[in-house]
């Protein structure tokens, strides 16, 4: 019989360690992936000639377990007939680089983010990073991992190991985003949390020094420690968030930034040590973008974002003559639709950021760069900038309700508001927009894939009551 693998999520592999992943079940998903990678033939049945060789980019966080778990991954690749690549110690979004960069065939970063830490796990991508999520090739690897009935390894066709670092040419293209002479003095508060960022805001800043750029960097937790001595770094929990604003304020900073573990989100915070919600940095990058195609000439620019607040993101694209798409929430979906549509930029409001330029993944670095550049052309303190979209659009936040039924729930929501809305939308969820002598208001409700959660977002038209009136409304009859 097979062994049920339960770490394999719907968009990654996540695992308490020991009993759901371990270096035997690494091993496996290395074999299973390159399996997958060779069209599911057994490997006794390919005369593998060098060009006919599968390559894939293999990194790994900063936790103890990842660098063991990541060898065991590689051997079972190479077993596979795979030539795999060690890239070192990186964030996810190294690997997303690399894969791209170097014009192989895959990628797996060993991560398991912010996870507890007795969790690890692995996030997979193919040729120019496209994801691999449970419908695009992750069940196929998991049922081959699964089944573990692997043909026996060939030495003669077994796989090499290099190492290689792309650091440098991942930093060149972090400079692309900016232009230099735009910066002007400011100093910026930089969490790691411990984990994989810190390498790369150093080679940053040595680049920043060479081009004379003038940003001085106030760095907290910044050295590696798979032992996290100052907790898990994940910026959405609220006691994850002092150290960084402290900081701010004791350094009178101009912005402070943190990432969580493997660095794809940043978290930003303003001269006051103030958390910025990340539907308002979505806003933020889209104007960015949108102003610089204009003062380059170009128009149309298509801009992607998720359907659980949005009408701030709506203003701001339309006000600078940019398209805003609206997509379903899900780093799977959001890069598919960029591709679709040829989108320059796609964001969610869970701190998730996608680049066109950048194979159309997710980046914690490329945001605060591009604000920090948009700061300083604006002439404002980020408190500034944010604080009239806040007003304009005040927004509960997500607010997560753990229930019995969600779907019956959900109905009982949706009978009672959906006969007085003037837009119904069901792109993720139910979304519903509602106009009255008592103001403009809209909120989307959308179900967990993995817990019997229910996910509820409810913004306003410069109504602050009318929003926190209808919050509290809609969660009397969700939780009733």
């Amino acid at each position: 019989m097979s062994d049920k693998l339960t770490a394999f999520k719907a968009y990654d592999i996540r695992g308490q360690l020991g009993t759901e992943l371990n270096n035997d079940i690494a091993y496996r998903i290395g074999r299973a992936f390159g399996q997958y990678l060779f069209s599911k033939l057994a490997l006794s049945e390919h005369k593998l000639s060098e060009a006919a060789r599968k390559k894939v980019v293999v990194g790994g966080d900063v936790r103890l377990t990842s660098a063991e778990l990541k060898l065991a991954l590689a051997n079972g690749l190479m077993d596979a007939g795979v030539d795999v690549i060690d890239i070192g110690m990186t964030g996810t979004e190294e690997i997303y680089f690399a894969t791209k960069f170097l014009g192989i065939d895959g990628g797996v970063e060993v991560t398991a983010s912010h996870n507890p830490m007795d969790y690890n796990g692995m996030k997979l991508v193919r040729e120019d990073s496209k994801p691999i999520s449970g419908d695009s090739g992750l069940r196929e690897i998991q049922q081959l991992a699964e089944a573990n009935n692997f043909a026996s390894v060939v030495e003669d066709q077994r796989g090499t190991l290099t190492q290689q670092s792309t650091l440098i040419e991942y930093v060149d293209h972090l400079m692309t985003y900016i232009t230099p002479t735009n910066i002007k003095p400011i100093k910026l508060v930089v969490n790691s949390g411990n984990g994989a960022a810190g390498h790369v805001v150093d080679e940053l800043e040595k680049r920043f020094q060479a081009l004379n750029i003038p940003v001085e960097f106030i760095k907290v937790h910044h050295e590696a420690d798979g032992n996290f001595p100052n907790g898990i770094p994940n910026p959405l929990l609220h006691d994850c968030r002092a150290d960084t604003a402290n900081a701010v304020i004791e350094h009178n900073a101009d912005m402070g930034i943190a990432w969580d573990g493997d660095f794809d989100r940043c978290f930003l915070f303003d001269e006051n040590g103030e958390f910025i919600e990340g539907y308002y940095i979505v806003g933020l990058l889209a104007e960015a973008f949108l102003q610089k195609d204009a003062s380059q000439g170009k128009s149309d620019t298509k801009i992607i974002h998720d359907p659980r607040l949005s009408w701030n993101t709506i203003d701001i694209v339309e006000a600078n003559g940019g398209v805003p798409i609206m997509c379903k929430t899900g780093h799977a979906f959001i890069k598919e639709r960029m591709r679709k549509e040829d989108a320059v930029y796609g964001g969610e409001m869970s701190a998730h950021h996608y680049f066109r330029d950048f194979a159309y993944c997710d980046s914690g670095m490329i945001p605060w760069l591009l604000v920090t550049e948009l700061l300083s052309v604006k002439n404002m303190k980020l408190s500034e900038t944010v604080k009239e979209r806040i007003e304009a659009y005040p927004s509960s936040g997500e607010i997560n309700s753990k229930l019995v039924n969600p779907a019956e729930a959900i109905e009982r929501v949706r009978a009672q508001y959906e006969p007085d809305a003037l837009v119904v939308d069901e792109t993720d969820g139910i979304s519903l927009e509602f106009s009255s002598q008592a103001g403009d208001w809209r909120f989307n409700l959308r179900s967990s894939n993995t817990e019997p959660v229910v996910r509820l977002n409810v913004e306003s038209r410069q109504n602050i009551p009318l929003m926190e009136e209808k919050t509290k409304e809609l969660l009397v009859l969700l939780r009733s």
